[in-house]
C-alpha cells in the first residue's frame, strides 16, 4: 500500500509552507544557456509519513537533488513600516535549508519538496526530458539547452564572508590547517553561486561590533613595531589570495579602515610591539589621531607596493566605514579624505544611502540601498546596489525567509535595466547575534537573536564536515544574476532597447527597484522570451 497521493513539478519560485496544499500550477519545462545552472522542484503529497525512492530517468547528467527543510524563524519580518508584500509575518518554520538527497526520500504527511538542480555545462545542447517517479506516480519536465552562453561581463558580487564565525562555530583557531580547509570549502560554494569578490580581513573587520566590544582576531597582515618603525608581513594575505583564486574569486575588498557607522575609531589591529604581541589600535584610538594616521601612511605604502607587484590594483576595493548617515558626515568626511589621499587611483567605496555624501564629493563610489537608489541612478558611473535588514518596504528585493522567491529574483532584471555594476550584501555566513555578542546555532536561531529578519544574516548553513549547506535563497539569487547575464548576452546580439522591450513587455510594465509584476509566471515567461530571442539572433 502506498501513501503517495500525488506528485507535481514546480518552478524554483514556489515556496511550499507546512500549511499549504498542493499548488494548482505545474511546471512543464524551461530552457537554459549552456553555462547555466537551473533548478526546479518536485512536490510530493502523502497521506502518512513514509520513505520512498525517487527515480530519475533522463539523458541529463549530474542532476543534484536536495530535500527542502523548514527552519525556525522567531523574527521573520519587521512589523512596523513593512509593506504588504510578504507571504507570512508570524514566527514559525519556513522552507530554506537544502540537504543533499540521494536514494530514498523521507516523506512526511502532507507535502514534502525535493529541489533538483541541473548544470548545463555537464550536458549536450538540445532537448532533454526528465521523468521523475515516486512509488506509482510519475511527472515529466522538458529541458532545452541553448547553444549560447551567459555573459556576466565585469559585474562584481560580494556577500560578506566572516571567517571568525566559522572559527567560533567549528572551534578551530585562526590560520590553523582546519581554518584554511573550511574557509576554502565555504568560499568555493560562494564562487559557484556567483560571488567573485571576497571581504578580505587585512585587519579584523570592524563590522556589526558593539562599541567597546571586539570580534575574534582574523587579521591577515602580521605587523611588527620595533624601535618606532613598522614592518609588515603579507604571507597570510598571499595564501588568502591564492586560495581565493583557486575558488574562482578575482576581486578583493579589504576590510574597513575605520569603525562602522561614522568612522570615529580605528579597527582592532594587533601587532608585535618590541617583542610583545598586543592590541595596537582599537576603540580607544580616535580615527584621526596622529598615531593611527602615521600607521596608515606606513601601512598603505607597503600594501600598495604589494598589490601592484601582483597586478591586483584594478581588482582591489578599499573601504572607509560602513553605512554612515547624515549625523556622521563630519567624521566620515575626514576619514574618507585621508584614505583617498593614501590610495589615490584606487577604487574607494562604501555602502550608504544619503545622496548628499556623493553630491558633496565626500564619497566618489557610493553603494546605495535599493530603497534609496533612485537619486543615484543616472548620476553615478559604475553604480552598485545593496540591501540588508532595513530594506523592508516599497516592495524592494530582499532575501528574507518570508519573502516570496519572486522578490528575491527580480533584482536581476532591475540591475540590468539600470546598468548596475555590482551588488553587496553583508551576510554570507554571519552566525553571531547582533553586534557580534555571541555565537548562535544557525539551524535554530536564524535572526541574530531576534534582531534581523531571518535570512538577512546568512545564506549558507555550516555542515558537519566543514562544508556549506545551501539555502534555496542562495540558488534563487544566483538565478537573478543569471537572468541579468542572459540579458547581457541578448544585448550583445541586439541592443538594450530590444532587451527592455522584452522585460517590460513593450511598455506594459515599468520595471524599477520598487515596481514590477509580483508573480512568478511573469518572471519565468520573461526569461523564456529572453532565451528565445537569444536563440533566434544567435543563428
Amino acid at each position: 500500500m502506498t501513501y503517495i497521493k500525488d506528485i507535481k513539478i514546480l518552478s524554483s519560485l514556489e515556496k511550499i509552507y507546512d500549511s499549504d496544499k498542493m499548488p494548482d500550477v505545474e511546471y512543464k519545462g524551461f530552457s537554459m544557456l549552456k553555462n547555466e545552472k537551473k533548478s526546479f522542484q518536485l512536490a510530493i503529497e502523502a497521506t502518512e509519513d513514509c520513505k520512498a525512492d525517487l527515480v530519475c530517468e533522463s539523458t541529463v547528467k549530474g542532476i543534484r537533488t536536495y530535500t527542502v527543510e523548514h527552519i525556525k524563524s522567531d523574527f521573520p519580518m519587521w512589523k512596523k513600516g513593512a509593506d504588504d508584500y510578504y507571504r507570512f509575518s508570524e514566527s514559525g518554520y519556513y522552507p530554506d535549508l537544502l540537504l543533499p538527497a540521494d536514494g530514498k526520500i523521507n516523506i512526511k504527511k502532507g507535502i514534502t519538496v525535493v529541489w533538483l538542480e541541473i548544470d548545463a555545462a555537464l550536458n549536450d545542447t538540445g532537448s532533454h526530458r526528465i521523468s521523475l517517479t515516486v512509488a506509482d506516480k510519475r511527472a515529466d519536465i522538458d529541458i532545452e539547452i541553448i547553444d549560447a552562453e551567459l555573459d556576466f561581463r565585469d559585474f562584481i558580487y560580494t556577500c560578506w564572508f566572516h571567517t571568525d564565525c566559522l572559527m567560533s562555530y567549528y572551534g578551530f583557531d585562526a590560520f590553523s590547517d582546519e581554518y584554511w580547509r573550511v574557509t576554502e570549502n565555504f568560499l568555493k560554494t560562494a564562487a559557484e553561486y556567483g560571488m567573485n569578490c571576497v571581504l578580505t580581513p587585512i585587519f579584523t573587520p570592524p563590522l556589526d561590533t558593539a562599541v567597546g566590544g571586539e570580534r575574534p582576531t582574523v587579521q591577515l597582515v602580521d605587523i611588527t613595531l620595533s624601535g618606532g618603525k613598522y614592518s609588515f608581513n603579507f604571507d597570510k594575505l598571499t595564501r588568502w589570495i591564492e586560495m581565493a583564486h583557486r575558488c574562482g574569486i578575482s576581486y578583493f575588498e579589504f576590510s574597513h579602515f575605520f569603525t562602522q557607522w561614522g568612522a570615529k575609531k580605528a579597527p582592532k589591529i594587533m601587532a608585535t610591539v618590541d617583542g610583545e604581541y598586543k592590541k595596537l589600535f582599537g576603540w580607544k584610538t580616535k580615527a584621526m589621531s596622529k598615531a593611527y594616521k602615521e600607521f596608515l601612511a606606513a601601512f598603505s605604502a607597503e600594501l600598495k607596493g604589494y598589490i601592484e607587484e601582483r597586478g591586483l590594483r584594478n581588482n582591489v576595493i578599499i573601504h572607509v566605514s560602513d553605512e554612515p548617515n547624515a549625523s556622521m558626515m563630519f567624521s566620515y568626511k575626514r576619514a574618507a579624505r585621508y584614505i583617498r589621499q593614501l590610495f589615490e587611483g584606487y577604487i574607494v567605496m562604501d555602502a550608504l544611502s544619503d545622496y548628499k555624501f556623493y553630491k558633496k564629493g565626500i564619497v566618489t563610489n557610493p553603494i546605495p540601498a535599493n530603497d534609496h537608489i533612485d537619486k543615484f541612478i543616472g548620476n553615478v558611473d559604475n553604480l552598485w546596489v545593496y540591501y540588508c535588514s532595513a530594506q523592508k518596504n516599497h516592495c524592494v528585493s530582499n532575501r528574507f525567509f518570508c519573502n516570496d522567491s519572486v522578490r528575491t529574483r527580480v533584482i536581476g532584471y532591475q540591475m540590468f535595466k539600470f546598468d548596475i555594476r555590482g551588488f553587496l550584501q553583508w551576510g554570507y555566513n554571519f552566525y553571531y547575534k547582533k553586534f557580534s555578542k555571541g555565537l548562535v546555532n544557525p539551524y535554530e536561531v536564524t535572526d541574530a537573536g531576534k534582531e534581523f529578519p531571518s535570512g538577512d544574516s546568512f545564506i549558507v548553513y555550516p555542515a558537519e564536515n566543514g562544508t556549506a549547506h545551501h539555502s534555496l535563497r542562495l540558488k534563487v539569487f544566483f538565478d537573478a544574476l543569471q537572468d541579468m547575464a542572459a540579458l547581457n548576452t541578448l544585448e550583445t546580439l541586439t541592443d538594450k532597447k530590444t532587451c527592455l522591450s522584452i522585460i517590460e513587455e513593450n511598455g506594459k510594465h515599468c520595471i524599477t527597484f520598487r515596481e514590477y509584476p509580483h508573480n512568478g509566471e511573469w518572471l519565468l515567461a520573461t526569461r523564456e522570451a529572453v532565451n528565445a530571442a537569444i536563440k533566434v539572433n544567435k543563428n
